[in-house]
């Protein structure tokens, strides 16, 4: 179904809404969106997330049901669990978690109580998640959290993380990251776990789709259980899957996401990740994976020509951090709000070695992905274009503020012809193209 399908029919019982929904498709198709956790789902994917599936509840997992009626389901449920682990290669496939932080506490809450158990994972400020022992989470209220970081170049010292977790001893030790650009090395974490006495978790969130696609290792089988979310570079909806090594861990975790933490499962979500994940497995699919990691590095290339500070000096994944401090003497906040008024939409973001006093809301820097302009045909050649618009705003943020509570620039002439010149680039990019 289109897009302006999708909005007839809600406006035959909500006009309100179904301008809404309107508003925010014209917005996602004008936009160059930069954010690494963002993507567009295909139409197949929102598709099934409106199908009859949606209308039906099932607590417990196939051949287990608390209720009736559950014969499709548990035909659909298994069908993705197989293709789950038929494409990362795992025995043992969890489809039922509702996002990545409640089946990242399913992974913890199988294997350690709280105010006990001991979790190791990267510092909030250096790339890792909330969900990894951040202070503001339950991860780090109910856990005891041992973090280790970045070195000075913006990259992971595997032996000074060898020695902290040799010293720590946790009980988890957790790779995968939210802002981190460079290739993680799952066999060494893998090792290092083991020496440790502690389960490996690989937060592959961001990855998933780049590692389905052949454009990042894969942590088989060096990682003894690995959680992810399926809407960013894998391109499905929004929900969370778990992938376990052993059997053992696998019935751990199922009994601690359901009846431990969730009730009956999104079956239309479900069923929308087996499709993701059929179309994971094509090789336009792993194409496309290729390109993401292409643009990212172009437009790395392309920002450090224009003298930015970018984090380790590049990427090896979707994703790029820069410092707008250290480049522009431009906090981070500030460069995002002023972008998105000319039609860049990103986040601000912390960044590795930056000034001590930053913190998440107002940090040094921004972090910009590709999966999104990439699934809209934008090639490498095309990333010079955006570091162009980026450049050009942070130039006209530099001459003056925005003023206070009304999102208009100081040089409103400069903003509006950049703000014109962004739309009519993103006019050339269909929104569904996925080429």
């Amino acid at each position: 179904m289109r897009p302006e399908d999708i909005v007839a029919t809600i406006r035959e019982v909500d006009p309100t809404m179904a301008d809404l929904v309107a508003k925010e498709d014209a917005r996602q198709a004008r936009c160059i969106r930069l954010i690494p956790s963002e993507n567009y789902a295909s139409p197949a994917v929102r598709a099934t997330l409106a199908s009859s599936f949606t209308n039906k509840y099932g607590e417990g997992y196939p051949g287990k049901r608390y209720y009736q009626g559950q014969e499709f389901t548990d035909e659909m449920e298994v069908l993705v669990q197989k293709r789950a682990c038929e494409l990362f290669g795992y025995p043992h496939a969890v489809v039922q978690g509702l996002s990545g932080a409640p089946a990242n506490l399913a992974v913890y809450a199988a294997f350690l109580k709280p105010f006990e158990g001991k979790i190791m994972a990267m510092r909030l400020d250096h790339g890792g998640h909330l969900t990894h022992g951040s202070p503001v989470s339950v991860t780090g209220q109910w856990f005891e959290i041992g973090a280790y970081g970045c070195n000075p170049d913006d990259v992971l010292d595997m032996d000074e993380i060898r020695r902290q977790a040799l010293e720590f001893r946790p009980d988890i030790l957790v790779c995968g990251y939210t802002a981190y650009p460079r290739t993680i090395d799952f066999e060494a974490f893998g090792k290092i776990a083991q020496e440790a006495g502690a389960i490996s978790l690989a937060d592959v969130s961001h990855i998933a789709g780049l590692i389905a696609g052949g454009a990042h290792p894969s942590p088989w089988p060096h990682i003894d259980i690995v959680t992810f979310t399926t809407h960013k570079t894998l391109r499905g909806p929004r929900a969370a899957l778990i992938l376990a090594k052993s059997e053992e861990h696998y019935q751990k975790v199922e009994k601690a996401l359901f009846p431990g933490m969730q009730g009956g499962p999104h079956f239309n979500t479900i069923a929308a990740i087996g499709v993701a994940l059929a179309e994971a497995a094509t090789p336009q699919f792993q194409a496309y994976t290729h390109g993401v990691v292409a643009n990212a590095r172009a437009l790395a290339a392309a920002l450090m020509e224009r003298d930015y500070h970018v984090s380790s000096g590049g990427t090896d994944n979707h994703l790029l951090l820069v410092d707008t401090f250290r480049s522009r003497k431009l906090p981070g906040r500030r460069v995002a709000i002023a972008l998105e008024q000319v039609g860049l939409v990103l986040n601000f973001n912390t960044v590795p070695n930056a000034r001590p006093d930053q913190k998440p809301l107002f940090p040094d820097g921004v972090r910009m992905g590709t999966p999104s302009v990439t699934s809209r045909g934008m090639k490498p050649e095309h990333m010079a274009t955006i570091a162009d618009f980026f450049d050009r705003c942070c130039a006209i943020t530099k001459r003056g503020k925005i003023e206070k509570g009304t999102g208009v620039f100081a040089d409103k002439a400069a903003a509006d012809a950049l703000r014109e010149d962004v739309f009519a680039f993103t006019a050339q990019f269909p929104t569904f193209t996925y080429e």
